[in-house]
């Protein structure tokens, strides 16, 4: 039993392309190729010095913090 040759991949290929169609496999593709490039991105943010991070910006401030600000301009 040696190595597989290209027409045995290739008789592979066709038997999965007429068991799932090809539409599904573009499906699959597709995301597989999205969550790669997620994982790339998060592992472009983790590589960033800490202060380069930049949060989220949902617009809401937290009150507490804007509370110890203001008492500290007072001193």
């Amino acid at each position: 039993m040696g190595s597989l040759s290209i027409w045995h991949w290739m008789i592979v290929l066709l038997i999965v392309a007429l068991v799932f169609g090809t539409k599904k496999l573009r499906n699959i593709g597709g995301d597989l190729g999205s969550a790669v490039k997620g994982f790339k991105e998060g592992m472009a943010e983790s590589e960033m010095p800490e202060g380069q991070r930049e949060l989220p910006r949902t617009g809401a401030i937290d009150a507490e913090a804007k509370d110890v600000a203001r008492s500290s301009d007072y001193r």
